[in-house]
């Protein structure tokens, strides 16, 4: 049982220890047995590292109090002393951080070990480098957590896509608007919305990024640099926002039984353009379909026909479940059905 243990065994370094880092250590520890068994793979985190401190993790993941952390090491020295497989970023995306992600990554990738990031803003900036990094090492990126959390839309841009000819993308990919455009339908003002939305762990304390069609518009970059190999750096956005201004149109859609969303598109036919607009939608839209905060994308594949992906939590829980999802790919044997 030992040699196996050992055998199935993928030491993980983790950066960032927020919401979404402790609910993936949690994920990992419930599972592991699962997915020993499921998969062929025991992931585990060997070390954490955070802004001003980092620890070793006890020999079955248990990450030791805070107290007990001490000063962080250079990278390079704990990917050493871990043997780590894999690198999982749960950093805040934010563009103070994101020079630093992008080092952290490319220094993994360089060095033969898989990322696994739901950080967002290096991924914008830094795709060509990161993927230059991955392909000298041998090594992957997987990158489900930054494109819709538990919402498996990255995995179906990456590969399930292929050969089908997809030439549009159509999607809601934000929970938090999507709940407070229904509110709004419902005669909500705006401000009412979005405590509603905070006060169900929906919404961010700062929605701006979610209401301004920002988020939305991120993710559509990433899912259109994984279908159509766009760089997401060079991406031009125009985004139309949820103001005050939008209830009127909010309740006039539900006059007519439609529902007004706001929806990220791209096209292969017009390179390198995202666009966030809002749009009333009508039955038999999948986007129609969505109540609350659930997600969806919608592949437009004219050979094959529409490809939807929806549902997936919008919650540290569900992004961290991503990062599992992705760990699990990077680290799993691949043979017969797997």
């Amino acid at each position: 049982m030992g040699d196996t243990s050992e055998q199935m065994r993928a030491d993980v370094v983790l950066s960032g220890y927020g919401p979404v880092g402790q609910a993936f250590v949690d994920g990992l520890a419930r599972q592991a047995d699962a997915l020993a068994h499921a998969h062929g793979v025991r992931p585990r985190v060997a070390a954490v590292r955070a802004s001003s401190a980092q620890c070793s993790a006890d020999s079955d993941g248990t990450v030791p109090p805070r107290t007990q952390w001490g000063p962080p090491k250079p990278l390079d020295e704990t990917f050493d002393a871990t043997g780590a497989r894999v690198f999982v970023q749960a950093l805040p995306s934010s563009p103070r951080l994101r020079e630093h992600a992008a080092q952290e990554a490319v220094t993994a990738l360089r060095r033969g070990i898989h990322v696994v990031t739901a950080t967002k803003s290096h991924l914008l900036s830094h795709w060509r480098e990161l993927d230059a990094a991955a392909r000298a090492g041998g090594s992957m990126i997987r990158i489900s957590g930054a494109t819709g959390a538990a919402l498996p839309a990255g995995d179906l841009a990456r590969t399930s896509l292929r050969g089908l000819e997809c030439r549009t993308i159509r999607a809601c990919p934000n929970g938090t608007v999507t709940f407070v455009l229904d509110r709004l339908a419902a005669g909500d003002p705006l401000d009412d919305a979005i405590r509603a939305a905070r006060l169900r762990g929906i919404a961010e304390a700062d929605p701006s990024a979610d209401l301004s069609g920002e988020d939305a518009a991120t993710k559509v970059r990433l899912l259109a640099a994984l279908t159509w190999g766009w760089d997401p750096a060079g991406v031009h956005v125009r985004t139309q926002p949820v103001d005050e201004d939008t209830a009127g149109p909010a309740l006039a859609a539900a006059a007519r039984s439609r529902r007004l969303r706001a929806v990220a598109g791209a096209s292969a036919d017009e390179p390198h353009v995202v666009r966030v607009t809002l749009e009333e939608t009508e039955p038999g839209d999948p986007l129609h379909a969505l109540t609350g905060p659930e997600k969806a994308v919608v592949f437009g594949c004219p050979g094959a026909g529409d490809v939807t992906v929806s549902g997936g939590r919008s919650s540290p829980e569900g992004a961290a479940l991503a990062l599992v999802r992705d760990t699990v790919e990077v680290t799993a044997p691949r043979t017969g059905f797997h």
